[in-house]
Formats: structure tokens, C-alpha cells, sequence
């Protein structure tokens, strides 16, 4: 018997999406074992919700065993960060075999006990697993994109490599991504195909248009072509398609020779009481040899870093000088509400050349920042972004280092003229978020940074893209975490790469111990959604360059010791008895369509990855705008959704939000949820209990997953929990929830 796959699939698309998650082809043979449909591949424990197609890969056995069945969950991995991954970016994962009706080994034959291996999906590369046997039992982890599980009898324990019979087969979910591919391919009558021939567009007048320069139907300009990534092909369908709004350029009809070049960022030292000018305006970016507008505050890139000590007040004088309104969120800080700069809730947007005030308190040490809250999609990814790191007093809140950089990262999206214009009366790339093929560190493609051999550098790391998650390294060199959001961690962590959401921070310490060049590196997993593949991608983001000099003073003995943080670990504990009660509220987010051209439609099989850490079908994604989709938070008690929730707390509450990510939605992705004004911890995923907890304003919910927050409502007033995706924003991803005063 022979498997398929080691050749592409030959199979109908209508046939692989009518198999049965965790399915495996097999020439001549596909049964479905006894009581699969009783197989529901939940966490036992109270308050279990289902983990859904991402996380339940289904074991068939082989037909002389009908009545065996098995199911593997891929539960996720206790991690400082919302995933797990490995440096290269591949979700780890821990197997929970559940299996019922397995015979004893010795019936089979010569054989004492049955024993699990992973392969990739050639069936090379194999691990060898656990031990099977009836029961719930855990069979190891694994960092595999796609892969498969074997169950075979084996004559002993200590067995190496799979010799003995096979009994159990299944594939993981991921691979139903390959329907795609087949998709493409020949097959039988009956089957869908995706082309062409396929795909009638001629009524399709929202989004029909020629490519190159194409004048959309709405007005506004012409679209360019926006680039396409190394190794993707242009999707079938999609040529004819641009955007159903006008295209959006910064200063248009303004002579660019009156705009002023933009100079890089500026330190501002504040003190208690201290005011800040803080002006928007259009700035001229030399990048890569080519000039273009884009904007900036108080003409810098990114805007000015400041520094403030905890617990100082200062007043921010704002002025906007752009061409659209605008105005300043103070991310993550907790704040008096009036000052938190959300259009629509606190404040009206400030037109164009208009000003604002606001009183910014700090009340927690740590790295925040602040952006636009209108249009974040056009007027952040632009520019519009700068940190403040807030000091703590107390001289040991971190372990010592030689030196700190604070680094803003972030992308942006070039053609051959420039940023790629944005949607001006909805956001384009609302399916998946902007993702730029230019990466930046404070605004610049190219970061370096000089230091001495065995200095430890504290990096101070912010995610301001608009939709691109990251995974850092710094060339293999030891790196621990301290801090995320709003403090510090129970205790300091060692870690091979750190995983940032658009909108998270996080402090590393990084020791250099070796001379020469250092690449600071994101390294991802690259999705091709039309052939459902991965690849290594690898940017480098800078370079730190390591002199021959030794550091003094040498802080290796402090740096080797991982340190705990008694105030965490303190509130930790005091919070410890609202961990295990049932959720005070919930909220499942979700994707409606609407007027989808059919060739985008096809591309929406309902099945994704935990994360997207690329734009692997750029061409669906641009076209898609907020006219044609909506995100969702919706609430299932009630049944509203977006801005029709209605929550109100009293100030001092603890609430326990559990955030569901349907993985039935026609694209479930991860969102980064941002909560304003309020702290939280990360209490689980899936039902996995966090181990080391830090107090955050922005969390992770990956595709598929069950994610339970425990909310301090200290701040009284009316806020904002919202995507931190900028396009999934602007295409109604919010709600407001209101803290009264006690």
C-alpha cells in the first residue's frame, strides 16, 4: 500500500475538503473509524470550549482495527510571549494523544507496546514520540509547519526507528492549506477549479479595472501595481481586480520642494510638569535612493523619544499640520480618560490645523508609545509613531546592563514610486493587514549599533506595524526577557528569539560575547496561501558590531542570574483566587464577507495558521477593502457585535474576558486585542495556564485559540478594546466598555 502525497495530490479540491480533519489518503483505501463522529477533541477540564479545526488532528487506524479511535491535540506551549515558536519562527507545539479501544500490542504479533512518530509530509525527517496506550496521554512536542503521526506496534521501548506494524495514521491540519495547490491542478469532472475559465468577473463593476494604471471606478487617481514577493506568481482571477475606493497620497498638491526632509529622532527629557509641543506634519523620506511624503512628528522618524520619570505629569501640546484628521493615543499608558485619544470616544479628531491638549500621567515604569488614533492605517503607517520610556525609581528594577537602545520597529509597504497609496475612504489590505516589504528600525533600514565584546545592551523592543508580527534574534547571541507591556515579568526568562505582536513591547537583555558582526534578524515562516507551502524567510533587520575591547564594568555574573520580581510575583498572588472562576464576559472574534469577487472568495477556505507572519496572497489581501468585509467582536450572550456591545464595570473590578478566535471563520488569523486605559494578565491559552505572567494592555488571541484574560478595571471612564491591526481597526474591530467611578 502506497501513500499519496509523495507525489502532488491527485484528488478533486471537492473531495480533500469533504475529508475529515487529520485525514490521510491512502491509495485504495479511506475509511472513517467508529465514533469519530463522538470525537469532539476537547480539554476536559470545567469550562472546556472545543479547540477547532487548528488544533485537532484525527488518527485513522488501519481496517483491521474499526473500532480503535484517537484523536491528537496540539496544545499549545507555555511561552513569555502569545505563541510559541522556534528562532525560525515554527509554532511548538505539545501532542495530547486521546485514544480508546486499542488492543494490546502482543495481539498484533511479536510486539510489547505501541509508539508515535512525527515525519514531515514526504514521511522523512522522522521523531521519534511517545508511547501510545489508552487514555489521554502526552506524546511530545513538535515544530513541524505540515507534517504527519504514525502509530506503529513495536517490539520494545527503546526502539529508535519505526520497524514494526503500522496501526495509526493522520495529518496534520495545516495541510489542508494544500487545497489551494489542488485547486490548481487537473482534476477529475466535477471538481473546482480555480482560473480564468473559471471565474466569470464581468459583472463584478466594484473591483473590475486594468492593472499598470488603473483608474478606479470611484475616482480619486490611478492605482499602481503593487510589487509582488520573491517567488509568488500573480493568483488566478486577480489581475483584473484594484481596489472599490480611491487610492490615497499624502500632500497631493503640495509642491514637495516646500516640504521639509525629515531628520531621525530626538531625545526629549521630561520632567514633572513640563509641557511638550508635539506638531504632525508632512515630512520628505529619502529611503533607498528614492524621495517621497510620508509624515512625521515635529519633523522626525520616528517622532521624539521621550523620557519621563514614573509617576510625572506632563502636558502635551498637539497640533495637526497633516492633511487629515488626526490625533495622539498614549498606548499603554494608564491615563485620566479625557486625554486618551480615541476619535469618536474621548475626543473628536483634530482637523487640520487644528490643536488639542493633553495631560499624560505616567503611573507605570516601562516603554510605551504613542500614534494617531483616526486612520491609523494611513497616518502610523506613514510615520506617526514615537516611545517614551518611563523610569522606575528604584535603581535595581532591572538587572545591570552597559548601555539601553529603544527600538521602534516597523515596515512599509514600496513600489517603484513610493508607498503604495492607502485606501482614502476604507483601508485596502483589510483581509490580512498592510504588510511592508521594507523593514525599519527607527525608521531606518539599516540599524547599526557598536559595542564592546561582553557588553549587555538592554533593548527596549516596539512593534508599531501595521499588521507584521516579528520574531527577533540576535545571532544566536544569549538574550533573556524582563519586561513586556505595563512591567516586569514574575521572573526573567531565557529566550532564543522574542515573538512581537503589532502594538507590543518587550525588554530583552542581550550579552555579546564574541567579536565581530551580529545580525539583528527576524526570522519567519513564510506562507504561500495559493500552493498552501512554507518557507524560511530571513530579514536582517541591522547589524551590532562587536569591538575586540572587553566591556567595563563586566556584568556577566549578573547577567547568568535570572532574577525574580517580588512586586510581580506579589500581585500574582493576591490575584491567584479569580484564575480558575468562570468568565464574567466573552467575546468571539470573527470575519463577515460581503460582495467578495469570486476570486478572493476561493481563497478563504475557513482553515489558517496560528499566526501570519507574511502577506502570503498579497494580490487578495490589497484588493480587499473595508467595503467588502467586516472584522467582528462579537458577544454571544447578547448577540451584538462591534460598537453595539455594551459593558460597564465599577472601578476596582476584576473581570475575566475569554476571547474566542473562531477557527470556523472564513480566515481566522491572530489578533493582537488592545485594551485601553486598563492592565491584564494572560491567564491561558487553549486552557494551557501561563507560568511566568506580566501585566499587559495587548494580547496575542493566535487563530484557533481560546485566550482568558483577568482585567484590572482601575481606570474609570469609557475606552476602547480593539484589533491592533491597523486595516482590521478601520474595518470595525472595536468596541467601548465603560469603568464607573466608585
Amino acid at each position: 500500500m502506497r501513500v499519496l502525497q509523495s507525489r502532488p495530490f491527485a484528488i478533486s479540491a471537492v473531495a480533500f475538503l469533504s475529508l475529515p480533519l487529520g485525514a490521510v489518503w491512502f491509495e485504495g483505501l479511506h475509511t472513517t473509524p467508529a465514533g469519530f463522529a463522538e470525537t469532539s477533541c476537547i480539554r476536559r477540564d470545567e469550562g472546556a470550549v472545543p479547540l477547532g479545526a487548528l488544533h485537532c488532528l484525527q488518527l485513522f487506524p488501519t481496517p483491521d482495527l474499526p473500532t480503535v479511535t484517537a484523536v491528537v491535540e496540539l496544545a499549545p506551549i507555555a511561552s513569555p510571549f502569545g505563541v510559541a515558536v522556534d528562532i525560525d519562527g515554527k509554532a511548538r507545539y505539545a501532542l495530547i494523544a486521546e485514544v480508546s479501544g486499542l488492543p494490546g500490542a502482543h495481539t498484533l504479533g511479536d510486539y510489547t507496546t505501541y509508539v508515535a512518530w512525527a515525519y514531515t509530509l514526504t514521511l522523512d525527517q522522522p521523531i521519534r514520540l511517545g508511547e501510545v496506550r489508552n487514555g489521554r496521554v502526552l506524546l511530545g512536542e513538535i515544530a513541524y509547519d505540515q507534517f504527519r503521526i504514525l502509530v506503529s506496534a513495536e517490539p520494545s521501548t527503546k526502539v529508535r526507528e519505526r520497524t514494526g506494524r503500522l496501526v495509526l495514521r493522520g495529518t496534520s491540519p495545516s495541510t489542508r492549506l494544500l487545497a489551494h495547490r489542488d485547486l490548481m491542478q487537473s482534476a477529475p469532472p466535477g471538481a473546482i477549479v480555480v482560473g480564468r475559465a473559471a471565474i466569470d468577473t464581468s459583472g463584478d463593476t466594484t473591483h473590475a479595472a486594468a492593472h499598470g494604471s488603473a483608474t478606479n471606478p470611484t475616482g480619486g487617481g490611478s492605482w499602481p501595481m503593487p510589487p509582488t514577493p520573491p517567488g509568488m506568481s500573480v493568483m488566478p482571477g486577480m489581475s483584473a481586480h484594484v481596489p472599490s475606493v480611491a487610492p490615497f497620497r499624502p500632500g497631493t498638491g503640495i509642491d514637495p520642494a516646500t516640504i521639509a526632509a525629515a531628520r531621525p529622532r530626538e531625545v526629549v527629557a521630561l520632567a514633572d510638569g513640563d509641557t511638550l509641543n508635539l506638531d504632525a506634519q508632512l515630512v520628505r523620506r529619502t529611503i533607498g535612493g528614492a524621495t517621497f511624503t510620508m509624515y512625521g512628528f515635529n519633523g522626525q522618524y520616528p517622532g521624539p523619544l521621550l523620557r519621563v520619570a514614573q509617576n510625572a505629569t506632563i502636558v502635551v501640546r498637539f497640533r495637526n499640520r497633516i492633511d487629515l484628521p488626526s490625533a495622539v493615543h498614549w498606548h499603554g499608558v494608564r491615563l485620566e480618560n479625557r486625554s486618551d485619544g480615541a476619535v469618536g470616544v474621548t475626543q473628536d479628531a483634530v482637523p487640520p490645523g487644528g490643536t488639542f491638549v493633553y495631560r499624560v500621567h505616567f503611573r507605570d515604569a516601562g516603554i510605551y508609545w504613542y500614534h494617531p488614533h483616526a486612520r491609523e492605517d494611513i497616518q502610523q503607517d506613514l510615520g506617526l509613531a514615537g516611545n517614551i520610556l518611563v523610569q522606575s525609581p528604584r535603581r535595581d528594577y532591572y538587572g545591570p546592563a552597559n548601555r539601553e537602545d529603544v527600538l521602534l520597529l516597523d515596515d512599509l509597504l514600496v513600489g517603484d514610486d513610493g508607498p503604495i497609496p492607502h485606501g482614502a475612504a476604507s483601508p485596502t489590505h483589510a483581509l490580512m493587514g498592510r504588510f511592508g516589504n521594507l523593514l525599519l528600525v527607527n525608521g531606518d533600514p539599516r540599524y547599526r549599533l557598536s559595542v564592546k565584546r561582553g557588553e549587555v545592551v538592554r533593548f527596549h523592543l516596539t512593534n508599531a506595524a501595521s499588521a507584521r508580527f516579528f520574531n527577533l534574534s540576535f545571532g544566536g547571541a544569549p538574550m533573556k526577557v524582563v519586561a513586556s507591556d505595563v512591567g516586569r515579568f514574575e521572573r526573567e526568562a531565557w529566550v532564543h528569539s522574542v515573538v512581537l505582536a503589532p502594538a507590543e513591547r518587550y525588554v530583552v537583555d542581550v550579552r555579546f560575547t564574541a567579536t565581530g558582526t551580529v545580525a539583528l534578524t527576524n526570522r519567519v515562516r513564510a506562507l504561500d496561501h495559493m500552493f498552501g507551502t512554507f518557507s524560511q524567510e530571513i530579514d536582517t533587520l541591522g547589524l551590532v558590531l562587536v569591538d575586540s575591547v572587553r566591556a567595563t564594568p563586566d556584568h556577566a555574573t549578573a547577567f547568568a542570574r535570572l532574577r525574580g520580581a517580588s512586586d510581580i510575583a506579589a500581585d500574582v498572588a493576591r490575584l491567584r483566587p479569580h484564575f480558575a472562576r468562570p468568565p464574567d464576559r466573552e467575546l468571539v472574534l470573527a470575519l463577515r464577507t460581503r460582495r467578495l469577487p469570486p476570486a478572493v472568495a476561493q481563497m478563504l477556505t475557513g482553515v489558517n495558521v496560528p499566526v501570519d507572519w507574511n502577506d502570503g496572497m498579497p494580490m487578495v489581501n490589497w484588493v480587499t477593502t473595508g467595503n467588502e468585509i467586516e472584522w467582528l467582536l462579537r458577544e454571544p450572550a447578547t448577540g451584538r457585535e462591534n460598537m453595539d456591545v455594551a459593558w460597564r464595570f465599577r472601578q476596582g473590578d476584576l473581570v475575566r474576558l475569554r476571547l474566542v478566535n473562531d477557527p470556523s471563520s472564513a480566515h481566522a488569523m491572530a489578533h493582537p486585542v488592545h485594551l485601553h486605559g486598563q492592565r491584564f494578565l494572560v491567564l491561558s491559552r487553549n486552557g494551557v495556564p501561563g507560568d511566568n505572567l506580566v501585566w499587559k494592555d495587548t494580547a496575542i488571541i493566535p487563530a484557533g485559540e481560546t485566550v482568558e484574560l483577568l482585567v484590572e478595571m482601575s481606570n474609570p471612564g469609557r475606552w476602547m478594546l480593539h484589533c491592533h491591526i491597523a486595516e482590521h481597526l478601520s474595518a470595525g474591530m472595536m468596541m467601548v466598555f465603560e469603568v464607573e467611578k466608585r
